[in-house]
């Protein structure tokens, strides 16, 4: 009895030292790193009235370098444009009863990124959920896919397009982005 009593002991001493040790080692390290903050891009509001538009929201964007450019110009008539955008959209397409299953049609939007020397994030809601996009000169980059509740979202990437699509039972809505030579176009197909 004694001599388990004594190697449960050793035993237990001997771990006990390692994971201490261990901590040490690991925790002088952690400290000792500098950690990246993660760049938070601005979004723009969305659209008043909650409905869903394929066709982008006027873009936010980023704080110009210089302060002796005006904010009022490039906040003043980004809420206008949203709001007959949706309006506009929201007609188009219709809601079908319950009781009967659409046909399958295709709505397509394009639109072409204007070059600027800064990037600009846009979001481009489809129904099943929103994308958040970085806009560039020469290319774009995903910031967020959010899927609604119930859809699913998949990404797929590739050297100068990208293509995110929300699928929910037979239903899917894309969002194609391409810049193969020139400046990044977005196309929201809802099907």
């Amino acid at each position: 009895m004694r001599n388990g009593l004594v190697q449960l002991g050793a035993w237990a001493a001997a771990t006990g030292a390692a994971v201490a040790l261990s901590w040490f080692g690991v925790h002088a390290v952690l400290t000792g790193a500098a950690f990246e903050q993660p760049t938070a891009l601005p979004l723009p509001s969305p659209a008043a009235g909650g409905a869903r538009s394929p066709v982008a929201s006027a873009p936010v964007p980023t704080p110009p370098q210089e302060p002796s450019t005006p904010r009022p110009e490039s906040s003043g008539p980004t809420p206008a444009p949203a709001s007959s955008t949706t309006q506009r959209s929201a007609a188009a397409p219709g809601t079908p009863p319950a009781s009967r299953r659409p046909a399958p049609t295709t709505a397509t939007t394009t639109a072409a990124a204007a070059p600027t020397a800064t990037s600009t994030v846009r979001s481009y809601p489809v129904p099943g959920g929103k994308v958040a996009l970085d806009i560039r000169p020469d290319n774009a980059s995903l910031v967020s896919a959010t899927p609604d509740p119930g859809w699913q979202m998949q990404v797929w990437n590739g050297p100068q397009w990208m293509r995110v699509d929300f699928t929910k039972g037979d239903q899917a809505n894309s969002v194609f982005v391409a810049w193969n030579g020139h400046p990044p176009t977005v196309e929201t197909v809802v099907r």
